[in-house]
């Protein structure tokens, strides 16, 4: 896999942005090199077209870690050990917003770990797997 430019040079932050921090600087560059804005500049277009292929890249989680590991801006460790309290953030999971408990060590897939969390709702307990960019850590 070639990659062209550094995504995060382009937008003009740091790796370790965060998604707030990406979508402002997003938005300042699209509004400032829009072609609508500079119609004289035949460079726009073209500015205009590597600032989408940036943000589309790092606004999407599984695309950012499938971009940041070669580039060696992330490790391929996991994040989460076993034990450790998560939040489920997967919209289309009905543990959206619930707090659980990694029940066992990550599995290494494709550019990701998948974790098995014991999620207590309604005085029951359900075990369910999710993507590691499914889940936030929670703050003890």
């Amino acid at each position: 896999m070639q990659i062209k430019r550094n995504y995060y040079q382009v937008l003009g932050i740091a790796p370790n942005a965060g998604m707030a921090e990406i979508k402002e600087a997003y938005y300042k560059l699209a509004f400032q090199y829009h072609p609508d804005r500079n119609q004289n500049d035949p460079e726009t277009y073209g500015k205009m077209e590597e600032i989408n292929e940036a943000y589309a890249t790092l606004s999407d989680p599984i695309k950012r870690r499938e971009y940041d590991i070669p580039m060696g801006y992330r490790t391929a460790g996991p994040k989460f050990k076993r034990g450790s309290r998560v939040r489920v953030n997967a919209r289309a999971s009905p543990y959206n917003g619930h707090i659980g408990v990694v029940d066992q060590e990550p599995v290494n897939g494709d550019f990701r770990f998948w974790y098995m969390v014991k999620i207590m709702a309604n005085d029951l307990a359900s075990v369910a797997r999710f993507a590691e960019e499914q889940l936030d850590e929670v703050d003890e």
